[in-house]
């Protein structure tokens, strides 16, 4: 297991960047942009899970309402790697993901969790149904076939 005092320096508890959890039903929507190669993987694992974080990637981070993960897929993800976003949706436990505190990484409505890597197994064992796909955006330098009856690269299936 990796040393995890870096995230505590980092991320603190109870920073003046966190929100406490408002009043839930017993399940929460999160929000994942992600690129085409996670999309990919995602579809692998029968859209049940997401995959391991890289070694560089200490936090998996999903975030807490569509138009945040819809700002991240659209604006950023377009202009790297793939060219590519798209926004994931998934439902788990209020009693699980309630452990971890809503941080605010922008304007008010930035909000996401910040879970750490070794975590992200447990999370998927949480995931209630599939991990589904809400929308895809694609950068000017998108290059892959499209499938014009789904909007989604050829080699996405969105049914698993």
């Amino acid at each position: 297991m990796r040393d995890q005092s870096w995230m505590d320096t980092l991320f603190p508890k109870n920073a003046e960047r966190t929100l406490p959890w408002p009043e839930l039903s017993e399940t929460v929507t999160l929000y994942r942009p992600v690129g085409l190669r996670e999309l990919e993987l995602i579809q692998e694992l029968g859209y049940q899970a997401y995959p391991p974080r890289l070694p560089d990637q200490p936090i998996f981070y999903p975030v807490l309402n569509f138009e945040y993960a819809e700002e991240i897929a659209r604006d950023w993800n377009t202009r790297m790697n793939s060219f590519s976003g798209f926004v994931t949706a998934f439902d788990v436990p209020s009693a699980y993901i309630t452990r971890y505190e809503i941080q605010i990484v922008g304007d008010r409505y930035h909000q996401e969790l910040w879970i750490p890597a070794e975590d992200l197994e447990d999370l998927n064992r949480q995931i209630l149904g599939t991990i589904r796909v809400l929308s895809a955006y694609y950068g000017e330098a998108f290059q892959e076939e499209i499938n014009p009856e789904t909007g989604f690269p050829v080699q996405i299936r969105l049914n698993p």
